[in-house]
């Protein structure tokens, strides 16, 4: 893998900028829609029920027109991180950096450190990379040791009636309507996808998991 670190020219270390738990569009404005800014984390069965796949969806509320020249920050890493002892410590990671059009992952691999900062772990055993997508193109999915890369933007797939949200916080309201306005419709999100064969990730069968972006 040392052409690899070569080719990439990554730092040893990188620092955490921000991570979620639920979705997370409106922030404040320092991050709002920035390269590091994470929308939503999804975890789910994959289409083929052996696979599990993570995605991170970051720069919300990309306008169509906006879309086009949006780009992932070559100097941010995106990590899945996998508990699979119940601790709520990373077990094994799978990192995401970008590289002139290309989305590089390495893992899933056992950490070389754990918690707020991350070294990149370009020895990982399993590894892959695809093309970033461009807007309004047929996506690019690449495979490797049996996992599924794409990277690029995407349509926003999170629901939120935000104004009767509002209304109901505001007591002005006591539920959501039947059926709901979308706030996010027409709107896109640079997504960060991996599928992975559930025997990659080990453990008991139940993980918790988590995504955070990493400025180097």
């Amino acid at each position: 893998m040392r052409n690899l670190k070569k080719l990439l020219g990554i730092g040893a270390v990188a620092t955490v900028v921000g991570f979620i738990l639920a979705a997370d569009h409106i922030d404040a404005p320092a991050v709002q829609g920035g390269s590091s800014d994470i929308t939503d984390f999804y975890a789910f069965q994959g289409e083929n029920t052996n696979n599990i796949a993570f995605v991170a969806n970051l720069q919300g509320l990309l306008s169509p027109a906006s879309t086009g020249s949006a780009t992932f920050d070559e100097n941010v890493m995106i990590e899945f991180n996998i508990d699979n002892t119940g601790d709520n410590v990373e077990d094994l990671v799978i990192q995401a950096l970008p590289r002139d059009g290309k989305m590089y992952f390495f893992g899933p691999v056992a950490p070389s450190q754990t918690g707020l900062n991350s070294v990149v772990e370009t020895s990982a055993a399993y590894t892959g990379w695809v093309y970033i997508s461009a807007y309004g193109s047929d996506p690019s999915i690449e495979t490797s040791n049996g996992m599924s890369f794409f990277a690029g933007p995407r349509d926003d797939p999170f629901f939120m009636d935000f104004a009767q949200y509002s209304e109901i916080i505001a007591g002005n309201a006591t539920s959501f309507n039947m059926p709901g306005a979308d706030t996010f419709a027409g709107t896109n999100v640079m997504s960060v996808v991996v599928e992975v064969p559930k025997s990659m990730i080990g453990g008991t069968g139940t993980i918790n998991t988590w995504v955070e972006s990493k400025r180097k």
